[in-house]
């Protein structure tokens, strides 16, 4: 979940995994970059930033007026056609965006973009029935690039056309399934396509951009970059510095006005290596604040480039582990993952609704699907915990709908889902959570998920609990999971209902007290019913995992927040891998350190 791929939705194969900027070293990035969500306003201005008086400030916004002027307009005009439509909102997205990619002390990418997008959503029928019903929801939406600056005919010009184009798709396809309704089967799910919300009003705003030195920041991209060169094992590395200063606007013919501007910056270490059995390795560690002066100090991320070189050599000399089935240990980022993975996908209102989704959780709302002792929440208000900013905070979601806290799951029982404004049965109204990339249609999805425990014990204790776990099952060892690079899950009907989740650091922790074995190779596999029911207890403190996460309506950030937790059993398999040679030759400098299986050194042990 660290950050996402993008998700196949047609085998809803959702997937989060370790950065995926992963080969960031050329200007395509800074395009890639660009196609990411933007960040949410928790990231630079906070709801108390939101303004008094927020329509003078729509009033001062030409941009914002433009979209109203333009959207009163279609809305007159097109009431007066058949079919009409009934909702039409505009979203703007203005994204400044900067990005430096250092590698071994100098620059692949020194670039700067700035871009401004368009989304026209339209709705064509009526609240219960409408052309975004079942599998014709993509004909909801339209995007274009949008004029920079604040010339008013030339955006206008934009957003009639894209206006134009919208109904001239959202029409044919309202008769379309219209018809189709009439002669398929009758749905299960009888709710409406769209639920009736409270106009939102939130116009913040834009604070001065943080200050950013871009000659300083080469300077010490460069300087971290050139710290790999001393490991001869570490075959590809990369820094990369993202800094976004963005503006979004919405305006529906509700009556919303929203603007949330924001302030953010990534910075993203990777580095690669490869196993003499052609394994491919991976290490990555990513940092985000609302500003460049957040970011850690540059002794603390040179620390952690030796940190990541060292787990890289253990890991190529590390055994490849077996499949296993026994107690299992998780950190608390990794649990935090694990709880993305397996329950959140599944507690997104939308796929209670879809045919075609596993409905995992749909009828078991009032009934124990976790132990007693865990309590799941969402809570996109929360902007920190445990002194770490949250990538999935925001005031408003991409509906103009209030953001709130959703408690899902309530000392182990299921309560209810995270609902975008797709109404399903029992749960008409959105709860804020409804959330989009630019270009895709918003759905349900998470925030901040916390995972929350009344069954604790020292977290340094955890480890005496799982050999007590291990010997107890009279097993060999048992499994510690120290770090995870993301995962996926299969949510599909026509799919098992089974998730993967892919570890980085994991240990064999034995029995009969022999030191922790390193382990490479292995990834966790299951089915969530299972896994979940399996959880014996947690330990006292939080640890959060900040990410980008992919599904249907695009990449959003997110964060997890969890304990460690002990399982008492846990399914892992071995990870398929490329079989490719490590280098033949020693990279330059190293000439004289012979081969590179010669170059290795005994793994690490962790106490």
């Amino acid at each position: 979940m660290k950050s996402a791929g993008p998700a196949r939705t047609g085998s809803r194969v959702l997937a989060c995994s370790q950065d995926a900027l992963r080969f960031a070293a050329c200007w395509a990035l800074a395009l890639l970059l660009a196609l990411m969500p933007l960040p949410s306003a928790a990231d630079g201005a906070s709801a108390s930033s939101s303004s008094d008086k927020p329509a003078s400030n729509a009033a001062s916004d030409p941009v914002l007026q433009v979209m109203q002027a333009e959207l009163s307009r279609a809305k007159t005009e097109l009431a007066k056609t058949d079919p009409a439509p009934y909702f039409i909102s505009y979203t703007v997205y203005d994204q400044d965006l900067a990005v430096i990619v250092g590698a071994y002390g100098s620059l692949l990418t020194d670039a700067a973009l700035v871009r401004r997008h368009a989304d026209v959503t339209m709705r064509v029928g009526s609240l219960a029935l409408d052309n975004t019903h079942g599998q014709s929801r993509s004909s909801g939406m339209s995007s274009a690039t949008l004029p920079l600056g604040n010339d008013r005919d030339a955006i206008a010009r934009v957003l009639w056309d894209l206006t134009d184009g919208e109904y001239k798709r959202a029409a044919p396809a309202f008769l379309n399934v219209r018809t189709n309704t009439a002669v398929r089967a009758e749905e299960e799910d009888k709710s409406p396509d769209f639920s009736k919300e409270t106009a939102g009003t939130h116009v913040a705003e834009a604070p001065a951009p943080p200050a950013f030195d871009h000659a300083v920041w080469e300077s010490e991209i460069r300087r971290l970059s050139a710290a790999f060169r001393k490991f001869p094992d570490v075959y590809f590395a990369s820094v990369m510095l993202q800094v976004t200063n963005s503006n979004e606007r919405m305006a529906s013919s509700e009556g919303s006005v929203i603007a949330t501007p924001s302030a953010s910056t990534r910075l993203v270490m990777e580095a690669q290596t490869r196993a003499e059995d052609g394994m491919e390795l991976l290490r990555v560690e990513t940092f985000q604040a609302p500003s460049a002066g957040g970011l850690p100090a540059e002794a603390e991320l040179a620390a952690k480039i030796e940190k990541m070189a060292t787990d890289l050599k253990a890991l190529r000399n590390a055994p490849v582990a077996e499949p296993y089935d026994g107690p299992a240990l998780l950190s608390g980022r990794a649990a935090a993952v694990f709880f993305h993975e397996v329950l959140g996908h599944r507690l997104e209102g939308h796929r209670q609704r879809d045919e075609e989704e596993g409905q995992t959780f749909t009828k078991k709302v009032g009934q124990e699907v976790l132990p007693k002792f865990l309590s799941v929440a969402d809570d996109p208000t929360i902007h920190e915990m445990t002194g770490v900013k949250l990538a999935g905070s925001y005031d408003f979601d991409d509906e103009a709908v209030a953001a709130r806290r959703v408690e899902v799951i309530q000392n182990g029982v299921l309560k209810g889902f995270l609902m975008s404004r797709m109404p399903i049965k029992d749960f008409s109204q959105s709860n804020g959570h409804g959330r989009n990339q630019p270009g895709r249609m918003p759905t349900g999805r998470q925030g901040n998920l916390i995972v929350t425990s009344t069954q604790t014990v020292p977290e340094p204790s955890l480890r005496q609990k799982l050999i007590d776990e291990v010997k107890k099952q009279n097993k060999p060892y048992g499994l510690y999971f120290d770090d995870i690079q993301g995962g996926f899950t299969l949510t599909a009907r026509s799919l098992p209902q089974a998730f993967q989740v892919l570890p980085v650091i994991v240990y064999k922790v034995y029995a009969d007290g022999r030191p922790d074995e390193l382990v490479r190779g292995v990834d966790i596999v299951g089915t969530p019913l299972a896994a979940l029911t399996r959880i014996l207890m947690t330990g006292d403190q939080e640890h959060v995992f900040n990410g980008v996460c992919g599904a249907e309506s695009g990449q959003v950030p997110v964060a997890a927040v969890a304990p460690a937790m002990l399982f008492s059993e846990m399914e892992v398999q071995k990870r398929a891998h490329a079989h490719e040679r490590p280098p033949i030759l020693p990279p330059p400098g190293f000439e004289g350190a012979g081969p590179a299986k010669d170059r290795q050194a005994k793994p690490e042990v962790k106490p």
